[in-house]
């Protein structure tokens, strides 16, 4: 029956992975330096490998150098030994993660690895005598630790360990890679957090769709381009192709009012000067709040701090249309 004694064994088991966790922190030194110097620059692919427990860390590794800049796969030993290690060229870079070193699935990896000294090999290991810590061009040596669970069998602390290095080389990576949060989106285009980071260049009107007119054209002219573009904004230029002006839809309502023959009425002189433009790396749910907040609903976007020269629109409802609010 489930009561508090099961409730200190889990506490019992979190509690042996931090102090694993604190052993490896204290563990992280040159030898990490070393490790991320040979990713870095790395020119071919980052091959990384392990069996069993470790096998799964290696895909968890794997996954996340990928999606954080540096491009990575997972190789299954097995597959290797029958035809996979042609996956391994000249120029790439060999990760093999075992607690042991001693991985009988892996020996063939550090093997082939030896024999062409081009490919470099990268070991994670706890044993400072295995065959894979000896034969590696930089290895990290992982802290002894022991295991949470009777007996000290099962890999619990120890995978902890390895996935917490993987996590951290591949921060460091991505940090001196200058990965950003807009390259991150680049490898998530699906998802919530790609939609977080949706900014005003993923939704804007460019090119032709955008409807400019120059400010010296009469009224009649503008209403029809406003009509057909169907964006319920007008973008005035100067004869230079720079932005001056502005009129949308609840404009043309109040100079209709204003003006009995407004269609013959220069566009210069009823329109809204000066627009409020966006750099077009603005996260569109910055967009939003600024159309909220300013009671307007479209923005010009512009590019490199030439704010002057408009490359697109966007409109609240396409912002509303990804689902971001």
């Amino acid at each position: 029956m489930l009561n508090k004694k099961t409730q200190k064994l889990a506490k019992d088991v979190i509690q042996y992975e931090i102090d694993a966790l604190k052993k490896l922190k204290k563990q992280i030194n040159n030898s990490f330096n070393k490790i991320l110097k040979l990713i870095l620059s790395c020119d071919g692919k980052i091959i990384i490998s392990g069996v069993g427990k470790s096998g799964i860390i290696a895909k968890k590794w794997a996954a996340t150098f990928s999606s954080t800049g540096t491009s990575a796969f997972f190789l299954d030993p097995s597959n290797a030994s029958h035809g996979d290690m042609g996956q391994i060229t000249s120029r790439d870079l060999v990760i093999l993660i075992s607690n042991s070193g001693e991985s009988e699935e892996l020996k063939n990896i550090i093997q082939y690895a030896s024999r062409n000294r081009n490919i470099k090999l990268i070991g994670i290991t706890s044993k400072k005598e295995s065959i894979l810590y000896k034969n590696s061009d930089a290895a990290f040596l992982m802290p002894h630790i022991k295991e949470a669970g009777p007996e000290n069998i099962v890999p619990t602390s120890s995978t902890t360990t390895q996935l917490a290095l993987g996590d951290s080389i591949a921060i460091a990576c991505m940090k001196y890679n200058n990965f950003t949060k807009f390259d991150f989106k680049k490898f998530h285009p699906s998802g919530s957090l790609s939609i977080k980071l949706k900014t005003v260049s993923d939704l804007m009107s460019i090119g032709k769709r955008i409807p400019k007119v120059k400010k010296n054209i009469v009224m009649k002219k503008a209403i029809k381009i406003i009509n057909n573009k169907k964006l319920g904004v007008l973008i005035v230029t100067e004869k230079n192709g720079n932005t001056c002006g502005i009129i949308t839809d609840g404009d043309l309502k109040r100079i209709a009012q204003k003006y009995s023959n407004f269609e013959n009425i220069e566009v210069s002189k009823v329109m809204k000067k000066n627009p409020i433009s966006v750099d077009e790396n603005m996260l569109a749910a910055s967009a939003l709040s600024l159309m909220n907040l300013k009671k307007i609903t479209s923005l010009c976007i512009h590019k490199n701090k030439n704010s002057k020269k408009t490359i697109g629109i966007v409109h609240m409802h396409d912002i509303l249309k990804s689902n971001i609010n």
